[in-house]
């Protein structure tokens, strides 16, 4: 119990049983309702079934305000969540326990400063949300099974978590279980990578006519050839979190708009979705 309170991940038996749960009928039904798995090879597909059965065995899954867990439900969130450390270990996921899903999107409390120095306090409505030592919140509506998107909030969040384990949530993950990267390499990338796309951001919305809303689905025509989700400007932590989506969703967009950063998060993830998509289509 002591364990599981600390955050920690589960003893091996348990992982053990929750991976004899996962039969060979049951995991093919799951993978195939995720679009962007498809062309694991066999090796990679038993590290996802294994850092899945992880998940289930070490998180506490919560459901709130009506929703019914199921086990597909919590097998599909902990097959997107599993897939980022598919290649790394599960301890970057460790220091906290909880899960909890929502039906659909909801409400946080924001706070910002305006330039005069006052405060506005105001309700947002997300669809996901990862807490620094505390819980992980998604939105169910925006994590099942089925959806062809650009994003994914399930993947998000949980590169949050990796942010927030290596240190602050400022885009740097924890780099200790890869020599190859150096903190300096990673941080050169990172702010050049930033600051390509950002650019790139201000010169699409430039473009964009007078008489078209930025923040509308009308605006999307000039937006559509960005590597990423404008979001991804909003500071490091978001960027790495949107590339980290678009990496494992969107690979072909993030790989030709930001060749370098690609690269150095495929040594990071140590995988090159890109690639196996590319095959998987063929």
């Amino acid at each position: 119990m002591l364990r599981w309170l600390s955050g920690l991940g589960a003893p091996q038996r348990k992982v053990e049983q929750e991976l004899a749960l996962i039969t060979d009928e049951v995991w093919h039904r799951a993978i195939m309702g995720h679009f962007f798995l498809a062309g694991l090879k066999p090796d990679e597909d038993l590290a996802l079934k294994q850092r899945t059965a992880w998940l289930l065995a070490s998180k506490q899954f919560s459901g709130v305000q009506g929703l019914e867990l199921t086990r597909d439900i919590m097998l599909s969130v902990a097959i997107q969540a599993a897939l980022p450390i598919m290649q790394l270990s599960p301890r970057l996921y460790e220091g906290w326990t909880e899960i909890i899903l929502y039906p659909s999107g909801f409400l946080i409390p924001r706070a910002e400063v305006d330039e005069s120095g006052v405060v506005h306090e105001y309700m947002m409505e997300a669809s996901g949300e990862a807490w620094d030592g505390g819980p992980l919140i998604l939105s169910w509506e925006d994590a099942e099974p089925g959806l062809v998107s650009r994003a994914n909030v399930v993947i998000h969040e949980f590169a949050h978590k990796l942010d927030l384990y290596g240190s602050d949530a400022d885009g740097m993950p924890s780099l200790g279980a890869h020599p190859d990267i150096s903190v300096r390499e990673w941080q050169h990338v990172l702010q050049a990578s930033f600051d390509e796309f950002s650019a790139s951001l201000v010169a699409a919305e430039d473009a964009i006519p007078s008489y078209v809303d930025p923040e509308s689905a009308e605006a999307e025509p000039w937006l559509a050839s960005l590597p990423l989700d404008p979001y991804a400007a909003t500071d490091h932590a978001e960027f790495f979190a949107v590339s980290t989506e678009a990496f494992f969703v969107d690979p072909a967009r993030l790989a030709q708009g930001l060749p370098q950063w690609y690269a150095l998060l495929a040594r990071y993830y140590r995988q090159d979705p890109y690639r196996r998509m590319t095959v998987s289509s063929v």
